[in-house]
């Protein structure tokens, strides 16, 4: 079995990646885990630490159902599939999961466009507007990014550039793992 995790920023590719896996190795079983099924409900929320401002918590470990999420990750790796993807913010950050993968990637985009990106997502799914998104991307968002996110990539095998999911990084990936 070969366990992959794929971290990166907001809105960077992470599940556009895990998503496009799954599809290329169809011939094999793939079990995917995404982190964002395991968000806390209520939502924790947090305080900005300039602005003062109360906010959801999304981007902090804390905010996810860990028990939860182990419980099926384990599961996942006790069943038969052949490869098992969980992707998500922490994907290299919690040592659970981090000491049990096979392969570590690492989304890169810019923040500017993980901010674009991120407000054409919440502006289609909650309404958000372009100032809604922004204030909380910039009072929060950008600090958890800093805090747990970014110092994963050092954590990873690969880094790939989300712009160019579909490249040549896609394909040598593909390839190792049909082997």
């Amino acid at each position: 079995m070969i366990i992959i995790g794929i971290a990166g920023g907001t809105c960077s590719g992470k599940t556009t990646l895990s998503n496009m896996l799954s599809e290329k190795l169809s011939d094999k079983k793939v079990t995917v885990i995404h982190m964002d099924a395991y968000f806390k409900n209520p939502t924790p929320t947090t305080i900005a630490p300039i602005t003062g401002i109360e906010y959801p918590e999304h981007n902090h470990p804390d905010s996810l159902r860990l028990d939860d999420m182990y419980r099926d990750f384990d599961a996942a790796l006790a069943s038969d599939s052949d490869i098992v993807i969980i992707e998500g913010l922490f994907a290299l950050y919690l040592e659970h999961i981090y000491k049990k993968l096979s392969l570590k990637i690492f989304v890169d985009l810019q923040s500017d466009e993980r901010l674009i990106r991120r407000y054409k997502k919440f502006h289609e799914m909650r309404g958000q507007t372009l100032d809604e998104v922004a204030s909380r991307y910039l009072d929060t968002v950008r600090y958890r990014h800093n805090e747990f996110v970014e110092p994963s990539r050092w954590r990873a095998d690969i880094v790939l550039n989300g712009n160019n999911l579909n490249g040549a990084g896609l394909d040598l990936i593909v390839s190792y793992l049909s082997k």
